[in-house]
């Protein structure tokens, strides 16, 4: 099967070679268009008598799924599952209506919701979407990604499942993920649905909640280790580049280890990305350096603590640690501009073994001896030590910024940026009413999840969400329509920098760090511009010069309305 999407001379969105006809029209979740399908078309295609005779225009549409929506009441997971339901029935409609509400529905269609459907995905199932990998495939997996449901693959999200938000290992329900991740390409960045493919490899699960379960519908045994996973993964990888050699690939939710491992040993092989530890970093700088013009300090001024040595942890210290050599950090400063913690403490070379990915962030044992920090394990000593003007929590552990943590912050700095960005809402390392007390209002917030603001001594302190979908989309549409061959330091970059230059002056001055999700569109668009041209100044562009990215993107971006079906 093969979706051709092409642009008419007018501008009209065609799905060329429709051959199907009838019901087999009405069941491909691409093609329907349910009573918008206009009298010709009911004609043409052999669905006369099939839809209620008075075709419906897509404000109607959208109203009726409104309407389906508010009879789920305050259920998320309800919801969920009555847009997941839509997007099965009528994918064009389901992307009018989240692009009509995307504030109220991300909650939904991804974090935190989305964390519960991959909990109790074996019981929530419905209907297949993408493609699940085991070892059973082993041999064979280019004939597997053969049965995908369009020939022409331009982005695939695929991920092993172990490291589900701050849930860990989830098995099959991981496929959530994928499936919510791409949606959100669509929503931001116009990425055509039928170019996407959302992967689970299903290489077995050691959660034990799961395989217990009779109803578990993934591959029932231990998660698979060593030599026999990383020979599958590189199947997969071998078997992507034979089959869509021009593919973008996003590594998703992956555990620290594998992570990082799969991100370095691929990244040259394959144009591919991690969002846990790059989006995030990219999400983070952003902040960082719209916080910057908020307090009217510059990025050289920051000592930011990072408590969480995770993907997205040593992510975010590696970008900042390339961010802050840039602006002209070195030396000692910069190991202090730029501390890590993780569960064993301060990351420092006097203790001896630790991960190859934290040993470039990892303080000198003089260093430490200097600070008096040697053997250093409590946030509050190296609060002391350091006093940063930024915290950063990606720890999974809830409540771990106590009241000493924060107060202790705030004594060193006159408006500190607290970022405690773990999700689920439930895993959030601190709550926002609680960060604003105990800094007496002055703190500067960000979360991971989406949290009202709150009401202190008078004022409307705003929470700002660190959403990844802020880059992502944008990541992604800059480097398929620049077709790059790698995705570069430079353009992940040139994501953060585009993101905190779109904040307005007003929205900083309200305590704002990102600009409004309703604008993700603009957003999105905004950051593949940036991206692009960043992929042509580093030389990974092979399909366009910088004056050619407009032109490009306007070609590119699908505008969510119906296709005209042409009938073959």
């Amino acid at each position: 099967m093969k979706y051709r999407i092409e642009r008419s001379p007018e501008g009209d969105w065609i799905m060329a070679d429709v051959w199907k006809r009838g019901s087999a029209l009405l069941t491909d979740p691409l093609l329907n268009k349910g009573t918008a399908f206009t009298k010709e078309e009911r004609e043409i295609f052999d669905l006369d008598a099939m839809l209620p005779y008075q075709p419906t225009d897509r404000a109607h549409q959208v109203r009726r799924a409104e309407e389906h929506l508010a009879d789920r009441g305050d259920n998320p997971l309800e919801k969920y599952v009555a847009m997941t339901s839509l997007m099965d029935r009528n994918e064009t409609l389901f992307y009018q209506v989240l692009a009509a509400h995307v504030e109220e529905l991300l909650p939904i269609v991804y974090t935190p919701t989305v964390g519960t459907a991959a909990m109790g995905y074996s019981h929530l199932f419905r209907r297949g979407r993408g493609l699940w990998i085991t070892p059973d495939h082993k041999g064979r997996i280019f004939e597997i990604l053969g049965h995908a449901r369009n020939e022409d693959v331009k982005l695939i999200v695929v991920t092993d499942n172990e490291r589900i938000l701050g849930l860990g290992d989830q098995g099959v329900g991981g496929m959530v993920i994928p499936i919510g991740k791409l949606a959100l390409y669509t929503l931001g960045a116009g990425i055509h649905p039928a170019y996407t493919l959302p992967i689970s490899l299903d290489v077995g699960t050691d959660n034990e909640r799961l395989l217990s379960d009779d109803m578990y519908a993934g591959w029932r045994a231990p998660r698979l280790r060593g030599d026999e996973y990383y020979e599958l993964v590189d199947e997969f990888v071998q078997a992507v580049m034979r089959r869509w050699p021009e593919a973008l690939l996003q590594w998703e939710d992956f555990k620290k280890v594998n992570a990082f491992t799969l991100l370095d040993r691929y990244r040259q092989v394959l144009p591919s990305f991690n969002d846990d530890i790059q989006g995030t970093a990219s999400v983070v700088v952003a902040a960082i350096l719209a916080g910057c013009r908020a307090t009217g300090t510059k990025l050289a001024d920051q000592r930011v603590l990072l408590v969480g040595a995770g993907a997205a942890g040593v992510g975010i210290a590696r970008h900042l640690h390339h961010e802050m050599e840039i602006a002209g950090v070195g030396g000692d400063d910069l190991y202090r501009a730029i501390t890590l913690m993780d569960t064993g403490g301060l990351v420092s070379h006097d203790r001896g073994e630790m991960d190859v990915h934290k040993q470039e962030l990892a303080w000198p044992e003089e260093l430490t001896r200097r600070y008096g920090l040697h053997g250093a394990s409590g946030i509050a000593e190296v609060i002391e030590a350091v006093q940063p003007t930024v915290l950063i929590g990606t720890t999974g552990q809830p409540g771990v910024f106590s009241e000493e943590i924060i107060s202790g912050v705030a004594a060193h700095v006159a408006r500190p940026l607290i970022m405690a960005l773990s999700n689920p809402t439930s895993k959030t390392e601190a709550i926002p009413a609680d960060v604003f007390r105990w800094s007496e209002g002055r703190a500067l917030m960000a979360t991971g999840s989406p949290f009202d603001p709150v009401e202190y001594e008078g004022r409307t302190l705003h929470v700002s969400q660190g959403n990844n979908v802020y880059v992502f989309p944008g990541i992604g549409m800059g480097a398929i329509v620049s077709g790059a061959s790698q995705v570069t330091d430079p353009m992940l970059a040139a994501a953060a920098t585009a993101l905190a230059d779109l904040v307005h002056e007003e929205d900083l001055a309200a305590g704002k760090l990102y600009p409004p999700l309703a604008d993700l569109r603009s957003i999105s668009r905004s950051i593949a511009r940036a991206v692009a041209l960043a992929a042509c100044d580093s030389g990974v562009a092979t399909k366009m010069k910088p004056e050619e990215v407009d032109d490009a993107l306007d070609h590119e971006i699908w505008n969510l309305d119906y296709p005209v079906l042409r009938p073959i």
